[in-house]
């Protein structure tokens, strides 16, 4: 009953079709780009960015407590300018640091912590830090969705002109650096666009669940995935009936939308993790047999 309540109201209420429409495209720019990120072993950038796209946030609301309002308007920019300040960062220190590659995510995100703390103290908006740090898709605009559509084309449209080349980048640097790729830039180009998606994912899943929606499906996928492109596949398969089936748990429990999407995420990840050991144990079960 539960369902069909939901389902009904799905395609009645304006508020939960705009976070379906979201959702789905969310689901599939978040596990492709978390593909990437997992083959470059950063599964934790995401979450550093989300905290420095948080400090754009909180400056732009201190910027509207001095009487200047378009930053309050549309915080989401100073968000994405800031994300991808951070992500530079992060390139910069991993430069520097070439043996001890993941000191520069904790430098960044502590930086981002600390900065985000400051700036919504002074802009004494401490109160709405619950809504960046959790998220609601539920609560988008029409202009955010907007949004979430021309990055996800704009996305889309990079991969399909130079998704050679960021591939053999993340793979193998010295085999695309042999091959004539401009490893430097391509690898400025990935963050950047990270950068870009982990700020517009922060108003729909919140900074503390952003690295989940990119990372746990790839996660699931990797257990059943015969190579990359069918994880990458899978793994977007898996987003988007998490954020079906998250959507229905936040309808029916009347829980946040973020939570409850990362919590289809786990669930689905439990169950094939499960199922993988079924199976193997059954494979043994029978190998052992035919020894006999």
């Amino acid at each position: 009953m539960m369902m069909l309540s939901f389902l009904n109201d799905l395609f009645q209420q304006d508020f939960m079709l705009r976070a379906l429409f979201a959702g789905m495209i969310l689901g599939a720019m978040a596990p492709i780009i978390g593909s990437f990120v997992t083959v470059r072993r950063l599964s934790f950038i995401a979450d550093t960015l989300g905290h420095f796209s948080l400090v754009g946030i909180s400056v732009s609301l201190y910027i509207s407590t001095l009487g200047i309002s378009i930053f309050f308007e549309k915080p989401l920019y100073l968000g994405i300018l800031f994300s991808v300040v951070g992500g530079l960062l992060i390139e910069l220190f991993r430069r520097s640091y070439k043996n001890y590659k993941e000191i520069s995510m904790v430098i960044v995100i502590s930086l981002g912590a600390a900065l985000s703390a400051i700036f919504f103290s002074l802009a004494k908006k401490t109160g709405s830090l619950y809504n960046y740090l959790f998220g609601s898709i539920l609560t988008i605009t029409n202009y955010y969705l907007i949004i979430i559509l021309v990055t996800a084309i704009l996305v889309s449209i990079l991969f399909i002109f130079f998704g050679k080349q960021i591939s053999a980048v993340s793979f193998d640097e010295a085999n695309a650096k042999f091959l004539g790729v401009n490893v430097s830039l391509f690898q400025i180009l990935f963050m950047v666009v990270l950068s870009v998606v982990v700020s517009v994912l922060l108003e729909s899943a919140g900074v503390l669940l952003i690295s989940s929606m990119m990372i746990i499906p790839v996660a699931a996928a990797m257990r059943i995935g015969w190579s990359f492109k069918s994880t990458l596949i899978i793994s977007v398969v898996f987003s988007e009936l998490s954020v079906f089936f998250g959507l229905w748990m936040a309808y029916s429990l009347t829980i946040p939308s973020g939570a409850a999407i990362v919590s289809a995420n786990i669930i689905i990840l439990l169950i094939i993790a499960i199922a993988k050991r079924i199976r193997t144990n059954k494979q043994i079960a029978k190998l052992d047999k035919l020894q006999q």
